[in-house]
C-alpha cells in the first residue's frame, strides 16, 4: 500500500490575520504591532508568497522568545533630508520599520517627487513586493531593495557565502490594467522558495541550487550543504553575483547596515541583532508630467506586450505581476493553501503559546 497523500488545509484570510495576531501577542507584542505584523504576513499568504508569510511565525515566535527580536522597539530617524532619510528599527519586527519607511518615503516624494529611505537595525520583513506596492496608492511609483536575512552566494567563482539573495521589487501604476510588480531575487530561486519546498516534501528544479562540488542539489532538506546560483545560473552567473553586490550596497552598506560576512544567519541564530538593512523609493509621477496621460502609457504598453505575437506552444504572455494578482484573487474567494507539515507547525506554535489552533 502507499503512504497516504495529506491534503492541504484552506483558511480566509481572516482566520489567518487573526491566528498570527493571536501569536504574535501572547509573546509579547502590542496588539496594535500584532495586528499591522500579521496583516502585512497574511497578504503575503494571499499573493502567493508562501515563503515570506505564515511559514515565518514559528521562527519569529522562537526568536521573540530567545531575545532576538525587540518586541517595543524605538523606530526613530537617525539621518534625514529633504527627500532621504535612515531609520533605525531598534531590532523590531521588519515589517513594521519597514511600513514606516515606506510612509516616509511617500510623504517625502509628495513634498519634493521623490522620497528615499534605509532602514538599519530592522529585520526580516517579507516578501520586497509589499513595500514596493505601497505608494501606488498615492500615484507613485515604488523601488524596494535588501540584503537577504542570511548569506546562500559566493562572490562569483568563490566558495565563501558573502552574499544573499538581496531581493528587488518594483511597482508601476497602471490606469484601467493592473499594475505592473516585479518581484525577484538575485539568485534563481528566493531562499523562502527552497523552504516551501521542503514543508511540501517536495524536490527542487536542477539550477536553484549547487552542492561544494558543483553538483546539482535538488533535496530542499540538504539546503545547508549547498549554495544558490545566482541570476544567470552556471553560463552567466557573474551577471546575478554583480547585482546582488549592488543592491547590497544600496539597501545596506548605504544606510549602515549589516552586509556581507557582517550578515547574522537568522535561520541558525536566534539571539543575535541582525542589523537588517533595507532601502525603499517613492516616485511621484506627477513631478514628471501627468499622471492621467503616464497611466495610459503604462496600460498600452501592458496591451502591446499581451497581445504580441507568441511562440509556439505559449498560451499567454504574463505581465509582471498578473500571476501575484490572479492568485490574490482566486485565494480570496477559495481560501489561502497551508501544506501538512507547515499546518503540523503552526499547530505546535498555537499549542506551546495556549491559544487556538489555525484549523479549530
Amino acid at each position: 500500500m502507499g503512504v497516504p497523500v495529506l491534503s492541504e488545509t484552506s483558511v480566509t484570510f481572516d482566520r489567518l490575520k487573526a491566528f498570527i495576531q493571536q501569536a504574535l501577542t501572547a509573546v509579547g507584542l502590542p496588539d496594535t504591532d500584532a495586528a499591522e505584523v500579521a496583516g502585512l504576513m497574511a497578504a503575503a499568504d494571499l499573493q502567493g508568497s508562501d515563503g515570506h508569510g505564515v511559514s515565518r511565525l514559528p521562527q519569529y515566535v522562537r526568536r521573540i522568545k530567545a531575545g532576538g527580536f525587540n518586541v517595543r522597539p524605538n523606530i526613530h530617524i537617525v539621518h534625514e533630508h529633504a527627500s532621504t532619510a535612515v531609520l533605525n528599527g531598534d531590532n523590531g519586527m521588519g515589517h513594521l520599520v519597514m511600513k514606516r519607511a515606506a510612509g516616509m518615503a511617500i510623504e517625502k516624494a509628495r513634498s519634493t517627487g521623490i522620497g528615499w529611505v534605509n532602514s538599519q537595525f530592522s529585520n526580516h520583513a517579507g516578501p520586497a513586493s509589499l513595500y514596493a506596492t505601497m505608494p501606488l496608492a498615492h500615484d507613485m511609483i515604488g523601488l524596494y531593495f535588501a540584503v537577504g536575512n542570511a548569506n546562500h552566494l559566493p562572490p562569483w567563482g568563490g566558495l565563501d557565502m558573502l552574499l544573499s539573495t538581496n531581493p528587488i521589487a518594483a511597482a508601476i501604476p497602471a490606469g484601467d490594467e493592473n499594475p505592473i510588480v516585479l518581484d525577484m531575487a538575485t539568485t534563481v530561486a528566493a531562499y523562502g522558495k527552497v523552504k516551501a519546498k521542503a514543508l511540501r516534501g517536495e524536490t527542487m528544479p536542477e539550477g536553484w541550487m549547487i552542492d561544494r562540488k558543483g553538483q546539482p542539489l535538488t533535496d530542499p532538506k540538504r539546503a545547508d550543504e549547498g549554495m544558490l546560483l545566482p541570476l544567470g545560473g552556471m553560463e552567466a552567473g557573474y551577471k546575478g553575483y554583480g547585482l546582488a553586490m549592488i543592491i547590497g550596497l544600496l539597501a545596506g552598506t548605504l544606510g549602515g547596515a549589516a552586509m556581507g560576512s557582517e550578515v547574522i544567519d537568522f535561520n541558525h541564530d536566534d539571539d543575535s541583532v541582525t542589523n537588517t538593512g533595507q532601502a525603499i523609493a517613492a516616485i511621484n509621477i506627477a513631478a514628471f508630467g501627468d499622471v492621467a496621460i503616464f497611466k495610459r502609457s503604462v496600460d498600452a504598453l501592458v496591451r502591446d506586450f499581451r497581445n504580441s505575437e507568441r511562440i509556439p506552444g505559449v498560451d499567454r504572455i504574463w505581465v509582471p505581476g498578473e500571476r501575484s494578482h490572479e492568485t490574490r484573487m482566486k485565494r480570496t474567494s477559495g481560501g489561502i493553501p497551508v501544506a501538512p507539515a507547515l499546518l503540523r507547525a503552526l499547530d505546535q506554535v498555537a499549542d506551546d503559546l495556549g491559544i487556538s489552533r489555525l484549523g479549530d
